[in-house]
């Protein structure tokens, strides 16, 4: 029989009972094939699997996102990895499937905030994905189907209790879509415009060089960003987001947390940090913690002698100079926005950080100061046309 209606223990907070979801036309558009799904999960799934899905329809790529608190921790297509990745992310034990490789790389982007997250996955989930998912500390998943060997791994996941939702991909919902807030009811179109590469084609700036990669990493960067609690930027990178400031009042702090996050995805990468010697028995999400608090400049005396109980023998940390040198490698990087930038600033923080290609909306009143900026940098950057705010 198909349900119209899902009982949850409770909203947002466990004091706001009762909660619950439901279909006004039609049966709902997911089955729970395991777990108890609550009131932020579902939110975090039906915002994840539109992501995916336009990630998987623009790039004909396979696609996963890792989302916490309704916006993507990650967010990445199946571009093989290199070695140097799979240890960074901790999967060099494991043969990866295209699929099992794109939720790789989303939850390799930020694996602290990824902690706990709700993926979703563009395509039917295989073995070698959910043997992925299994071993991190997630939520739920949420997919179009699941291989049976998939599925009997995942519903054995914290003793049963993982959320399995099974989406119907060929679900649409209708073109107005409502929501309440303080009891008045809003109503707009739905934001049902999905970026592919023809959104590309204005490039105002003298570099017009966008490689292929480029594109499909600004698309991705775009996609990101629809599903991003606004405002935000995304910076990306070989098929993958590398860092998301997200929900920020002013684009400059977006810009800089995402350029914060980039630089320490990168800095993971450095030969000192994927070779740090822990003691035997140290957890794998201790080790994620960990390699974090390594790069990190900013330690209590307390929180060094904590990090130092890890190892037999504490390892030395890069000196300042040693990460600018390793910085100085990262190029390339292509930079989205959901709004337009309304100041250069934006620009002349990414450039510090390997940024050599930006994609937003444009229309700012100050477009022509942004793109001397770029001119300045030898930056590539094309305005798309459409703004992606979301909340």
């Amino acid at each position: 029989m198909e349900n119209t209606e899902l009982t949850l223990r409770y909203g947002c907070n466990p004091h706001q009972k009762p909660a619950r979801v439901y279909s006004k036309q039609g049966a709902l558009p997911f089955q729970v094939l395991s777990g108890a799904p609550g009131y932020i999960n579902l939110l975090d799934a039906l915002n994840s699997w539109q992501l995916v899905r336009e990630l998987r329809s623009s790039l004909n790529l396979p696609a996963a996102t890792s989302f916490k608190h309704v916006s993507p921790a990650g967010a990445a297509v199946g571009v093989p990895l290199d070695d140097r990745l799979k240890q960074a992310y901790a999967v060099e034990d494991l043969e990866l499937s295209p699929l099992a490789t794109a939720y790789a790389r989303a939850r390799g982007a930020d694996r602290q905030a990824s902690y706990g997250d709700f993926a979703a996955l563009s395509d039917i989930v295989d073995a070698s994905t959910a043997k992925l998912i299994s071993r991190e500390v997630s939520d739920g998943v949420i997919a179009p189907g699941f291989e049976p060997e998939a599925l009997e791994i995942l519903r054995k996941k914290r003793k049963g209790s993982y959320i399995v939702l099974q989406i119907d991909p060929n679900y649409e919902p209708g073109e107005m879509e409502t929501r309440e807030v303080f009891g008045i009811t809003f109503e707009q179109k739905r934001n049902n415009i999905i970026p592919t590469f023809e959104m590309l084609k204005d490039v105002p700036t003298h570099n017009k060089n966008l490689s292929e990669a480029a594109q499909r990493d600004m698309v991705l960067s775009l996609i990101t960003l629809k599903y991003t609690q606004s405002n935000s930027i995304c910076f990306a990178y070989d098929g993958q987001a590398i860092g998301i400031g997200a929900g920020g009042q002013s684009r400059i702090m977006c810009t800089r947390v995402a350029a914060a996050k980039a630089e320490n995805w990168y800095l993971r990468l450095h030969p000192a940090a994927l070779s740090l010697p822990f003691k035997a028995g140290v957890k794998r999400q201790e080790k994620v913690n960990a390699v974090d608090t390594y790069l990190r400049d900013d330690l209590t005396a307390i929180e060094e002698k904590e990090w130092e109980q890890l190892f037999d023998v504490v390892p030395p940390r890069l000196t300042a100079q040693e990460k600018e040198e390793w910085l100085s490698g990262l190029k390339g990087v292509t930079l989205g926005s959901d709004g337009y930038i309304p100041f250069r600033d934006s620009i002349d923080c990414a450039a510090r950080y390997g940024v050599s290609y930006v994609v937003q909306p444009g229309a700012s009143m100050r477009d022509e100061d942004v793109i001397q900026a770029c001119d300045a940098y030898d930056i590539a950057m094309a305005m798309a046309g459409i703004r992606l705010f979301h909340h």
